[in-house]
């Protein structure tokens, strides 16, 4: 399980309700107060004139049902414990408090609880000489043939198809009426890889690769457990199930998450969820949202309702509502073709072969010194600079080799660089130094200087990686040798070079890369990888 954001199991429901309301977008919701443990949240803008629509049932679902209150939906909700019907006081309460002369419907989901509580205060309110009328929704059809099949995610087709007609001025019974087709006609499943969380208990029923098959919104177990299949998979399950039992020539289709599913997962269910056969029945989708969750469980439902014209025209209504994501029309993956417009540098390959020499003597140190850069980087990163920096000068020789670099035309040279160690060096490290090769051979260009074009693409990697001299990087080798390169020449650069990969093993505070994640005792002694590198490409021609 996960532990729960909360102050305490008592307060739960309440603190989730005061903090709906003080978050509201829409300044339409009150809490009504009885001065007792009454929870129940109704429009502030309600005026009796037409008939009313109540529904609720145990809290751990939001945001239904609190969310869906407000013009064009409920009129109010009544909100129990967790998982806990509300009380028939409270039911009676909201009824006595919404109802007009026009009446009300109450629409509520087929749990025990809820239809002796909810059908009670119907019953009650009646015998008080209030028109009122009650549509339990049975919407899950993860049984075939379950007499009485429990209402979950669908319910909110009916209460938006009864909101509608409601805020049309229809009749009781024209909306009662409304309400019934609607939830005939909706169909529900759901798939969970994890049960939900409750405060204080534990409930780790499902195992890893595992998902539970028409489950409820409870926490209670689902009708089948499976092997996670593939998304495509596990969607065509649910669909053929949904297809068997409520088949129609054109559906809405409502995505829900359960609770606990990342947007980016939810957002593959919508898109295997539409290239179904559903799918593409499909004329009107809602979601995927959060709609009617359970707590935070992992998983999803998928219910699907027939459409005719009245239900259309009800779900594409507008509502001033919080928790109603809206209906959109079902329209084709939109795709734009596209020229891609990224010019290859063009060259013509050209021999030189001290410029040949001294590439092949770099990179061939780079490659001899991988495993000491990983030993290095093990300490202080996640152990791949050698591979990394390895993998960059392998491609450098495998295209020396093949002669086609532009051995005679340095800036050319210098940006073809770049693009061999973009093009295989992972990470950060291979884009850093791109820039600073692609940056240098603009330089270079203009002003045919090779240290002074190195010291203006290490500006540029500077500026764009963030790190600087003293924060245990490359940069502390670099920046040192391309200075003294550029003012005393090549003898003093490799000194500077030395000095500065030696200054990383005092520095025990890095400030850049991955280093920065780690303490001073992990760093402590260590000399930093990158600097390390740039220390024997320079040292190796001391003697030269």
């Amino acid at each position: 399980m996960s532990d729960l954001i909360l102050n305490t199991k008592d307060s739960f429901v309440m603190d989730s309700i005061e903090g709906t309301l003080y978050s509201a977008k829409k300044d339409n919701l009150t809490l009504l107060d009885f001065d007792n443990d009454i929870k129940i949240v109704a429009r502030q803008d309600w005026n009796k004139e037409k008939v009313a629509i109540i529904c609720g049932g145990g809290s751990g679902h939001e945001p239904a049902h609190a969310g869906f209150v407000g013009k064009g939906m409920l009129t109010a909700a009544v909100c129990g414990d967790l998982f806990a019907a509300p009380s028939v006081d409270a039911v009676l309460n909201a009824i006595l408090h919404v109802s007009g002369e026009a009446g009300c419907l109450v629409i509520i989901k087929n749990y025990t609880g809820d239809r002796l509580n909810f059908g009670l205060a119907v019953e009650k309110a009646k015998e008080m000489g209030h028109k009122v009328e009650m549509v339990v929704v049975g919407d899950d059809i993860s049984i075939p043939g379950n007499p009485q099949p429990r209402g979950i995610a669908g319910t909110l087709f009916v209460q938006k198809v009864a909101g509608y007609v409601a805020e049309q001025g229809g009749s009781l019974e024209a909306v009662t009426q409304a309400a019934k087709t609607a939830s005939q006609n909706s169909a529900s499943i759901g798939v969970a890889l994890t049960s939900c969380s409750l405060p204080g208990e534990s409930n780790d029923r499902i195992a890893q690769g595992k998902a539970e098959l028409g489950l409820g919104i409870h926490g209670e177990a689902g009708i089948e457990t499976i092997e996670l299949p593939s998304a495509r998979d596990l969607v065509t399950t649910m669909v053929n199930k949904l297809l068997e039992a409520k088949p129609a020539p054109e559906h809405a289709v409502l995505l829900n998450n359960l609770g606990g599913l990342s947007p980016i997962e939810l957002n593959i269910v919508a898109k295997e969820l539409m290239e179904s056969e559903l799918g593409k029945r499909t004329k009107l989708i809602i979601g995927g949202a959060s709609m009617m969750t359970a707590i935070d469980m992992k998983g999803f439902s998928i219910s699907a309702i027939g459409l005719d014209a009245q239900t259309e025209a009800a779900l594409l209504a507008p509502v001033d509502v919080e928790a109603w994501p809206g209906a959109v029309r079902r329209r084709g993956l939109p795709v734009t073709k596209c020229a891609n417009q990224i010019e290859k540098a063009t060259f013509a390959p050209s021999h030189d072969e001290q410029t040949a020499s001294v590439l092949r003597q770099v990179c061939s140190v780079i490659v001899e010194i991988e495993a000491e850069l990983n030993r290095l980087d093990a300490i202080v990163g996640d152990g791949d600079t050698g591979s990394t920096f390895a993998a960059g000068a392998r491609k450098i020789l495998a295209q020396l080799e093949a002669e086609n670099l532009p051995l005679q035309d340095k800036a050319k040279l210098l940006s073809t660089i770049a693009d061999c160690l973009t093009s295989v060096m992972g990470g950060s490290s291979g884009v850093l130094l791109s820039i600073l090769f692609t940056a240098a051979g603009r330089d270079f260009e203009s002003n045919g200087s090779l240290p002074h074009a190195l010291q203006a693409g290490l500006k540029k990697m500077m500026a764009y990686g963030g790190a600087k001299p003293g924060d245990r990087t490359m940069i502390d080798a670099l920046h040192p040798a391309f200075e003294a390169w550029a003012n005393e020449g090549f003898a003093a650069a490799i000194i500077a070079a030395q000095a500065g990969a030696e200054s990383t093993v005092a520095m025990t505070n890095a400030k850049a890369g991955r280093s920065s994640y780690l303490n001073s005792d992990s760093l402590s002694g260590t000399k930093d990888p990158g600097a390390f590198a740039v220390e024997a490409v320079f040292t190796q021609f001391q003697n030269q």
